[in-house]
Formats: C-alpha cells, structure tokens, sequence
C-alpha cells in the first residue's frame, strides 16, 4: 500500500532546545547534579526520546512516578538510575528489587518487603526516604526521621541512598514557608549526616529558580526542563531563558466559504457573524485539544492569530482564516502551540484560558500524537 498514513496532527520535540534549557538549570543549580523528572510520559513530551538525549546530555538520574514507567525506559535501553518518587507499595518490593529500581519509601511495611525482596533476588535495594516537611502527601514527620533510618540500617536488603522532601510553595511570590521549610530540612541534613553517605535533595523547577538554600546534594527539575515556566510569579528573570521543546502543529483539511448566519460545529455555539473562511484541522478532544477551549483560543496560520470557532469535536476543530483569504490553502501548516512568524502561542496562554496550569496542558497532548524529535529544525 502507498500514501502517507502519517496523522497530520504532531507534536515536534525540539532536542537542542531540552539541552539549552538543561544547561541553564545546571547553571542556576550551581553544579549540582540535575535529577531529570521525565513522569507522565516526560510531561507529555514522550518519555523514550526525551530520556534518551537527556542520558545523552549527562544525566544519569531519572526520576519517574512508578515502576511501570521505569520498566519502559528500561526495556528501551535507557541507561540510567530511576527514582520512584511516588510512595511504593509492598507488592511492587519484587519487580523493585529485581530491576535495581531506586523506590523513595516511607512506611515500615515497605521497607521490610523490598529487604526481602532483595535478599532472594541476592543484591541491595538503594531506598531515598521520603519526609514531609509542608507538602502533606505522604512522608515520614522529621521527627521521625533517626529512628525510621535506624529501622532501614537494620534491614540487610536495603541501603539507603538519600534523604527526600519536596517544596510546595515555592512557586510562590511570598517565599517565606518554603525559606522555612528549607531551614528545617537543612537542620534535619545537619542531625543526620552521621547515619550514612547520603543525598539530600526536595529543591523542584521553582526551587531552582528562586529558593537557592534548596539545592542541597542535588534537584529534580521537570517542568522547567521542557521550557515551562513553573508559575507567573517566579521571581527570577531567568525564567525567561527558558525555550519550550514542544510545538504542537496540523494541518488544514478543508476549507469553506459561509454566509453570514451560518451555524458551525454542534449545538451552534458560534454563528458566523459574516461571510468567512473557515477551515477544518484534524484535531480535537481526542487529541487533548481540550473542548472547554471552543471559542477561547487562537490558531496561527499564514503567521496570524486565527479565532477557533465552533466546539471543539473529538477528531476535529474549525478556526475562521477569513484574515489570510487568498493566501491560504489546502494542506497549509497551522500551529496550535508554538511559534509562525513574529507570533507565538504558549501553553501558559492556554493554562489561563483553562484556569490550571501548563503542567496539566502539556501532559494533556494525547499519546495518539505522534511525538516527532527535532534538532536544529530537521526530523532525528
């Protein structure tokens, strides 16, 4: 069979820009080692490829949410130490322990299992032990701390590697909990540099920027590696460096002219006020083209800002291209997140839009877009 069966609909990758934005998050982070958080499928970036340039750029942790998408990068050759951040439970101790999987832990029932795990499969479990200091998901209270590392001392399959926090306001203007916070777990550093060689990391991508007394042993960066601010109020003008490694792109599958009046898309949420262009893109909700967008966003094509109109349907979505009349045609790029032109449209434009964050539109890209790495412009 011949022809192209490609979805016009792709999300391109851009590796030299993941690089740039590493190599100044490594900067801000003084040296210290850049824990790379590559969850939910490298926030809908695509786990595989992104893991790999970034191994390729040095990195040699990654932190993902579970086993399961460790065991992916794994069995795709990734070669690197995985983090499981998320608390595990006992009855992933046996596939934990069989792939050398780093599991942060914070209940004796875990413990105990990934010992016994590790002495059948005859090898140590390195454990990063999970404290809350202010996050309030799950973890050890500092003060339990020395007797919770005693408990891991004692039990012959593990060693513990690091010890573990996480900062959840330091996205913040007013940064004086997480400043708190960070003091705390700097005391309980100081209280337990004897119980071992540890690493102590919590600092995330706003920690980098503007908490410094965070950086510690180490960082976990996600967001900020794929050229995401982590919010409007970070207070560091280097956020502005930042370049996002995701373009989000279609094209044009149909074009047609209306009269004024003209209803579009279901239950007539948009009637055309005047005779238009209207083109249809192969993209929609089944794509992560989030339907409480319909009529709130803008699409680029031909360099311009283009009105969607009508509700977003699973499989496809109308913008009004009356603007580019008579330079626009069948087939014609259209840009839902990135840049044409002097024009950009950021995923943060679309997080006020939605009222969330670019976070939840980034992983939001639906796997069934193909995630295309790019270099310097050209497909890898």
């Amino acid at each position: 069979m011949g022809g192209d069966l490609q979805h016009p609909t792709r999300a391109a990758i851009h590796l030299d820009r993941l690089g740039h934005n590493l190599r100044l998050l490594r900067e801000l982070a003084g040296g210290r080692p850049v824990w790379a958080v590559v969850k939910a499928n490298a926030y809908g970036h695509g786990a595989v490829p992104i893991a790999r340039e970034l191994v390729a750029l040095g990195c040699d942790v990654l932190c993902v949410a579970h086993p399961s998408e460790a065991l992916e990068l794994r069995e795709s050759e990734v070669r690197a130490r995985f983090l499981l951040m998320t608390a595990a439970l006992p009855e992933a101790s046996e596939a934990i322990a069989a792939h050398g999987f780093e599991p942060a832990i914070c209940t004796r029932e875990t413990a105990e299992a990934l010992s016994r795990a590790a002495e059948r499969a005859s090898r140590r479990v390195d454990v990063h032990v999970k404290v809350d200091t202010g996050m309030g998901r799950v973890g050890i209270r500092p003060d339990e701390v020395p007797a919770f590392l005693a408990l891991c001392r004692g039990l012959p399959g593990l060693r513990v590697r690091g010890l573990m926090s996480h900062v959840p306001r330091a996205d913040e203007a007013d940064q004086r909990f997480s400043r708190e916070q960070t003091a705390g777990f700097a005391k309980l550093r100081d209280a337990t540099r004897g119980a071992g060689d540890l690493v102590y990391h919590m600092a995330n991508s706003a920690a980098v920027f503007d908490l410094p007394d965070s950086h510690l042993d180490a960082v976990r960066t996600g967001v900020a590696l794929f050229g995401l601010a982590p919010s409007a109020d970070t207070a560091n003008p280097r956020v502005r460096e930042l370049q996002p490694v995701l373009e989000w792109t279609t094209r044009i599958t149909f074009l047609k002219e209306v009269a004024a009046g003209t209803g579009l898309s279901y239950g007539h949420a948009f009637v055309a006020p005047r005779a238009s262009l209207i083109a249809t893109l192969p993209v929609g909700y089944g794509d992560g083209l989030r339907r409480n967008l319909s009529n709130r966003m803008d699409v680029l094509v031909g360099g311009v800002r283009c009105p969607q109109v009508g509700r977003i349907t699973m499989d496809q979505t109308l913008v009004d291209v009356t603007a580019v009349r008579g330079r626009v045609a069948l087939g014609d790029p259209a840009v839902l997140l990135g840049r044409q032109g002097d024009q950009t449209i950021g995923a943060d434009e679309w997080a006020r839009r939605l009222g969330t964050i670019s976070y939840e539109v980034a992983t939001a890209v639906a796997t069934r877009v193909p995630r295309v790495p790019v270099r310097g412009g050209i497909e890898v």
